[in-house]
């Protein structure tokens, strides 16, 4: 197995303090034309303790990309061609559980997709059904959870992600039904990033950062905005902590395949005789391992 390159996609709070704490030699900007148009933003690449990692932007240099608007097979496929095979994708969350508070960071586990404006797969010219049962990484969790241990951050190992299109939040009757529908935590990014890393082959984990109990629980608080920037704070601190704490450690995560990796093994129902020479070419750095094999 090849060394690890981790992809962060630093959502809101994290972004470029990332790129502040990379090994200034050797950083490099890149900028790639994809089959699905640039990425939200130049991805930078360097070494972040003992690790090979790659930076994006998730709503690019000066937020310019609502979550609806977020090019996420652009970044995706970027990500991928650049020789990434991790991928740890931070943002800002609404807690929708008494056992979340504002300022933790939460490794998800299991996510709800209500997004109605994003297009979901690459492969619109051909059937490719990946398994999705899983769709975080449980050796990027662990790698994860592990790292937390020797913190002092409040860190919760699993959640359950909901990811409503936006760019509004959510009305209090919604926000009550995503915690009935078993949801702990609502954002607005995690989907259809996380199914089209799996449809890239790529491992995934989402370090959700939650600023606020969304609007299901009421408030007294004068200044919520304020609270809101005061958490996002302590939670990107905590997120900044965790993850150069976790890169000092790659040999677990070379150690051990995701089963992600493999994703494509079985999922292309197409016959590939019928898939054209140009759109083999196009997805080529997505599923050439598979059609030539």
């Amino acid at each position: 197995m090849r060394e690890p390159r981790l992809a962060i996609i630093g959502g809101t709070g994290l972004g470029t303090r990332l790129r502040e704490c990379l090994d200034p030699a050797g950083v490099e900007q890149h900028e790639i034309e994809t089959p699905f148009g640039l990425p939200s933003d130049l991805i930078t690449t360097g070494r972040l303790a003992e690790l090979e990692v790659a930076l994006l932007a998730r709503h690019g240099d000066s937020h310019q990309y609502n979550p609806t608007n977020v090019p996420y097979r652009a970044n995706m496929f970027a990500l991928k061609a650049l020789g990434c095979t991790h991928v740890v994708a931070s943002g800002a969350t609404g807690s929708l559980s008494e056992t979340i508070s504002p300022g933790d960071l939460v490794s998800c586990d299991q996510l709800i997709d209500r997004t109605i404006h994003r297009p979901r797969t690459f492969y619109e010219h051909a059937a490719v059904h990946v398994e999705l049962a899983d769709p975080c990484c449980p050796v990027l969790r662990a790698w994860l959870e592990i790292s937390a241990a020797s913190s002092e951050t409040n860190f919760h190992g699993s959640g359950t992600y909901l990811c409503m299109e936006g760019p509004a939040f959510s009305t209090r009757a919604e926000s009550n039904m995503h915690r009935l529908a078993g949801a702990d935590l609502v954002g607005m990014t995690a989907m259809p990033e996380a199914r089209l890393a799996r449809e890239a082959e790529l491992a995934y984990a989402l370090l959700a950062l939650p600023t606020d109990w969304d609007c299901w629980r009421t408030s007294s608080e004068d200044s919520i905005l304020d609270n809101v920037l005061a958490n996002l704070q302590k939670a990107s601190d905590a997120a900044l902590d965790l993850l150069q704490r976790a890169c000092m450690h790659p040999e677990s995560l070379a150690g051990t395949q995701s089963p992600a990796h493999r994703a494509l093994d079985k999922a292309v129902f197409t016959d590939p005789a019928t898939i054209s020479p140009d759109e083999r070419r196009r997805l080529a750095p997505l599923w050439g391992r598979v059609l030539q094999s």
